[in-house]
């Protein structure tokens, strides 16, 4: 797999599934209104429409991660497609709110068994020549960047011909795609493995997030001073310091903290949760603010997002190139400073705004993150040996995901319920998302060396 024609045939698989996950990130954003009115649903219920697929996706990409690269990445890949179709027919089924979430954080399980199978299968073939895998984890993030962007366009497409449960049941002819596509690649060079697994890591992480993410989302609705909320953020302290503990004694951690002694690592993996939770949270916001407070059908709201898709697909090309010839460096300090200022224009939109105001941001926002986030990802992957890949993208990847699921549970709880409420936590979550942006743009300047994911 180490012929051109080879990476291409694992760059269109990886990249497809990879697709795949992040397009559901999106796509269901548009539908929350609807889904609201037909099972009769507060924000707070919604937020854990988005948050059941980002939390379960978050917490189990470690583990997956993981055993991936003790039975192989292909066939974790597969079984994880697989596992997404089914649980997509179960969303697209639901009676419910309950059932939806339920159906959702499955997708989230199938999800985070998939996309660090796919990264590790894409590091393997292209090992041997870090311009190379510059260039295809250009393609590979271009994939996921515009699947994000698409997400909204697509959503209100099949909200306007068949209702919101289209958007999940779309999934099953796609996933049957992916399938066919991964089928014939190699599998991916094993790690022995060790004499156990690391249980407890496992259970504590699934505390620290689902305790510390549930605490936020239910903080609007109950207070702060409930005794649910102050409990969960405890618990979420508390499994936190007991995972450090695990993971520090452990001898076959789930996340081996020597990672972040890697040249780069930290501050790449510091970088992506800064994006993440301001994009995730700002998109969650947008699409209540389109449709609640402009009062945009759920088509017009998709295509509002239209700007983002083609600059999306182009800029992670030009980063992947950009990469390969001076370094993961300079794309990420330029990126997150160009995100950074496409929120300028948000601060000042109110009830009456016209969606000429917010298209800067819709223009700006993909060429920054374009061109940041494959860098970042280049630079884990060249940290690390490539049988820890899996466990590499693993680690980058939950951060990065539980950075999106909290984006969308502090925000939500900044915006509320009502028209006005959505306006002021717009403005809120975005004087928040510059700040993060800014702190991406120094941890990529000071914290990622000149010659990162530089090919020679």
């Amino acid at each position: 797999m180490n012929s051109p024609h080879g990476i291409a045939r694992v760059t269109t698989a990886t990249s497809f599934g990879f697709a795949l996950v992040q397009l559901d990130v999106t796509i269901v954003n548009v539908a929350l209104p609807r889904i609201a009115a037909q099972l009769q649903a507060g924000v707070d219920r919604l937020q854990w429409v988005v948050d059941g697929y980002a939390l379960v996706f978050a917490a189990l990409l470690l583990s997956m991660g993981y055993l991936g690269d003790r039975i192989g990445a292909r066939k974790v890949f597969l079984a994880g497609m697989a596992l997404f179709a089914l649980a997509s027919l179960a969303c697209g089924l639901a009676p419910g709110i309950g059932w939806l979430v339920a159906g959702r954080a499955l997708q989230g399980l199938g999800a985070a068994t998939m996309l660090p199978s796919s990264l590790a299968l894409l590091n393997h073939a292209t090992a041997h020549a870090p311009a190379v895998r510059a260039r295809a984890i250009g393609w590979w993030t271009a994939a996921g960047a515009i699947a994000i962007a698409a997400g909204p366009i697509l959503g209100g497409l099949l909200l306007g011909l068949g209702g919101w449960r289209s958007i999940f049941l779309v999934n099953l002819p796609v996933c049957a795609v992916g399938v066919a596509l991964a089928w014939a690649l190699p599998e991916t060079i094993r790690k022995p493995a060790p004499d156990g697994f690391d249980l407890a890591g496992q259970v504590l992480a699934v505390a620290m997030l689902g305790a510390l993410i549930g605490a936020v989302i239910e903080a609007r609705p109950l207070g702060l001073s409930s005794p649910w909320v102050i409990g969960g953020f405890a618990l979420a302290l508390a499994a936190g310091g007991g995972f450090l503990h695990v993971e520090r004694r452990s001898p076959h951690p789930m996340l081996p903290l020597h990672f972040f002694r890697l040249p780069g690592f930290s501050s790449a993996v510091g970088y992506g949760i800064a994006v993440n939770l301001a994009y995730y949270g700002l998109v969650f916001l947008l699409s209540l603010y389109l449709q609640t407070v402009l009062h945009y059908s759920p088509v017009r709201t998709g295509l509002a997002y239209l700007p983002l898709t083609a600059t999306f697909f182009l800029i992670n090309i030009v980063s992947g190139w950009w990469v390969g010839r001076a370094g993961a460096r300079q794309p990420m300090t330029v990126g997150a400073l160009v995100a950074a200022a496409a929120f300028i224009p948000l601060l000042w939109v109110d009830a009456g705004s016209s969606y000429w105001r917010m298209l800067p941001a819709f223009a700006l926002l993909p060429l920054g993150m374009g061109l940041g986030v494959p860098a970042m990802t280049h630079t884990v992957l060249s940290a690390v040996d490539k049988a820890w890949s899996g466990v590499a993208s693993a680690v980058l990847n939950a951060a990065r995901q539980a950075a999106g699921a909290m984006g969308v549970a502090l925000f939500g709880a900044l915006a509320g319920n009502r028209a006005q409420g959505i306006v002021g936590g717009l403005h809120a979550s975005t004087g928040i998302s510059m700040v993060l942006l800014l702190a991406a743009a120094a941890l990529g300047h000071w914290g990622v060396g000149r010659s990162a994911g530089r090919s020679g």
